[in-house]
């Protein structure tokens, strides 16, 4: 087995050509309708300008009990297009949820799909487009590039300022059999439309609220402190920071503020747009376990994980840190990069106390540590390009952390 050193500089040398194919890889982005009221824009575009006749919508139940869906269905029928509705997506969706949903799509002759939700919603259909068109199964779709033909067309109407998944390359995915959370990434998987309307957040419960803003500010921080980071990216991600730390605590403490919701939503497709060329981190691995094993929702355990991952990488990225500091109006004097630094992870997690955020994972167990971190290994390195590369005693120590007291 080579030691961690020499590991460190395989890392360090793959992380080089990532950063360079990062340089002439372009991803693009959806044909985006933004604005309160923007949801029933892109209704309008899809009947009057795509050909679109029968459409699958995915969404959750509890969307449809609270009938926001009703002013875009309502809309699309009065424009002739046919809809069928597939409210079974679950956080954390699931092979089952996705296959269930393309069985339906399938039954009602659908030829695209709308997605309504979260990003659990937005990922499932993006995965339920994938395998109307490719003959594999989910699971021979993990990893990057693996999505063979063209997806079906997709578009996407997120209900909360968190995933960015409406302009993301990837869709994760839950496999309960295996307890394993894995990723598609593909740029056939973006979406061809998609909305940021801030009016359809405005009812959404002040503990999601925050657990998808927190979330989107992994996003933009974990893209910016990474070492594949571009200069497109940094603005990107520094502006989603700057977005989020003006405009997240208002919308949590009054959920009808549409200028606050219409910030958010542009922040979280901005931190999307961040994260999908320069990726993201440690935060990410280790969520996604929390996920798979605990059915942690995957914003609340970006918060929860986000602080940890930053004490730990700050050795390497201070400087990073501090320009966060400065965009988010931490900035009060002449203070040195490290204590900059050090004044944003203290942010963030007054940010986490004032939503209720815990610092711990209360079902994780220690006897899970050794197999959540070779998982959270796994994913993350040769893949992600964070800061500071952790050994497996050091990983194991670090998620101990977050053990319940």
């Amino acid at each position: 087995m080579l030691p961690f050193s020499l590991k460190v500089l395989f890392f360090k040398f793959f992380q080089l050509l990532l950063k360079w194919s990062t340089k002439i890889l372009t991803f693009r982005t959806p044909e985006l309708f933004s604005g309160p009221g923007s949801s029933l824009q892109l209704c309008e575009h899809i009947a009057t300008r795509t050909g679109v006749k029968n459409l699958l919508i995915v969404t959750d139940a509890m969307l449809v009990k609270i009938g926001l869906l009703t002013p875009l269905q309502e809309k699309l029928t009065a424009l002739g297009v046919r809809w069928v509705v597939y409210d079974g997506v679950q956080p954390n969706p699931t092979i089952e949820q996705i296959e269930t949903g393309l069985a339906l799509l399938k039954k009602e002759g659908c030829t695209a799909i709308l997605a309504i939700g979260g990003g659990s919603s937005i990922d499932a259909a993006k995965v339920i487009a994938a395998r109307a068109r490719n003959p594999h199964k989910i699971v021979h779709m993990a990893g990057l590039m693996r999505v063979i033909f063209r997806p079906m067309p997709l578009y996407a109407v997120p209900t909360t300022a968190g995933t960015g998944s409406e302009v993301t390359i990837a869709a994760v995915v839950s496999d309960p059999s295996t307890t394993r959370k894995f990723a598609i990434m593909d740029p056939k998987l973006v979406p061809v439309g998609a909305c940021l309307d801030g009016a359809l957040m405005t009812g959404l419960p002040a503990p999601i609220t925050a657990a998808t803003g927190m979330d989107a500010l992994t996003h933009a921080v974990e893209a910016y402190i990474s070492r594949n980071h571009t200069p497109m990216t940094d603005a990107e991600a520094l502006d989603a920071t700057r977005l989020i730390m003006q405009n997240l605590a208002t919308a949590v403490r009054d959920g009808g503020n549409i200028d606050a919701r219409q910030n958010m939503a542009v922040a979280s497709f901005k931190a999307g747009v961040a994260f999908t060329t320069a990726g993201v981190g440690y935060v990410h691995a280790i969520a996604h376990n929390f996920g798979a094993y605990y059915h942690l929702p995957h914003g609340l355990a970006n918060a929860i994980v986000l602080p940890y991952v930053l004490d730990f990488s700050k050795p390497e990225c201070s400087d990073r840190l501090a320009k966060l500091a400065e965009v988010s109006g931490l900035r009060t004097g002449g203070e040195t990069p490290l204590q900059l630094a050090d004044k944003f992870i203290a942010h963030v997690r007054a940010l986490n106390a004032e939503f209720g955020i815990p610092t711990q994972v209360d079902k994780l167990k220690a006897s899970d540590i050794p197999a959540i971190t070779d998982k959270a290994m796994s994913e993350a390195h040769w893949t992600y390009a964070v800061p500071r590369y952790m050994d497996k005693p050091d990983f194991e120590a670090f998620v101990a952390q977050m053990l319940p007291a």
